[in-house]
């Protein structure tokens, strides 16, 4: 069962906010009164104390959760070296915009993503064809389902393609507006000594490379870790199928920097703009696991860049 921790925190806050608001309105006086006459001390019952007293706590919390920093927590290998499997990052929630909790309307514009941000977006699902031929987001990476409900989750990626690009994706070459973005290596991929997603891409025989995507504004580069492994398999190229050579408008072309080793854009189409979540910028703890030493106090604090 998936669970929509920002349409829980919002339905607690309003059912906690109206049953003390209810009893306040239309309750307490009459009670205060009556108990005042007894002579008894006042109490509100359980469920109005309970109400009372939780109503500012999850208040505060889907503020701050829906509109200021989110925690997340990075499931998979797909954005190494830059992201480890077990960082617990923080993702403004302002950069792009302020959305309404839960349903994810954005009401107040204040920004757009830049190329090279790397940015947290409700998965859209795989782009299928239907019965009758017409394009839809399905759950189903085969399409054998076109209809199959898209899973209710959060996904991490680097953007690459904006709005009005023409991006080229072909194995290791990337083309962004007709130029070759450059990459140097680095070295051999090294990761944690016994982290099963580090294993598998020493065996593979990844290599690190310093990536320059060429800055939005049009000078310089934003330099960045990618990862590199051929022998591992052979991504999807852009243009295809699912993914036109330009990007459409409200759209952006998304990879994980583990090149060869990530399910973005190449597989599923562009990122509709409705979908951002916000912009990771901090990794606040990096879990390792039990064999490998707990926690990497190295990585905590680390600007993701």
């Amino acid at each position: 069962m998936e669970f929509d921790f920002s349409a829980i925190l919002l339905a607690l806050t309003v059912l906690f906010g109206v049953v003390w608001g209810l009893d306040r309105l239309f309750l307490y006086d009459k009670r205060k009164s009556r108990l005042d006459a007894a002579g008894e001390e006042y109490r509100d019952p359980a469920p109005v104390d309970w109400a009372r007293s939780l109503f500012p706590v999850v208040l505060v919390v889907l503020v701050l959760r829906s509109f200021v920093a989110e925690p997340f927590r990075i499931p998979s290998g797909s954005m190494m070296p830059t992201l480890d499997v077990g960082d617990f990052i923080l993702v403004n929630k302002f950069a792009y915009g302020l959305r309404m909790p839960a349903f994810n309307n954005k009401f107040l514009d204040l920004g757009e993503p830049k190329r090279g941000d790397v940015v947290v977006f409700r998965f859209p699902g795989y782009l299928c064809q239907d019965e009758n031929g017409q394009w839809v987001r399905s759950g189903d990476i085969s399409c054998s389902d076109p209809h199959a409900p898209v899973p209710n989750q959060n996904w991490i990626k680097r953007v690459i393609g904006l709005p009005g690009d023409t991006i080229e994706s072909h194995g290791d070459q990337l083309m962004i507006n007709g130029t070759p973005v450059p990459a140097d290596l680095t070295g051999p991929f090294q990761g944690r000594p016994n982290g099963d997603e580090s294993r598998l891409m020493r065996d593979y025989g990844a290599t690190v490379w310093t990536e320059h995507l060429p800055r939005s504004e049009g000078k310089g580069s934003i330099d960045h870790m990618i990862a590199r492994m051929p022998a591992y398999s052979v991504p999807l190229s852009i243009p295809n199928d699912k993914v036109p050579a330009k990007v459409p408008a409200g759209c952006y072309i998304v990879m994980g920097d583990n090149r060869y080793n990530s399910t973005d854009s190449r597989w599923w189409g562009c990122l509709p703009e409705q979908n951002l979540a916000g912009k990771a910028f901090l990794i606040w703890l990096s879990w390792k696991g039990t064999h490998d030493g707990w926690i990497d106090f190295g990585r905590i604090g680390k600007i993701i860049h």
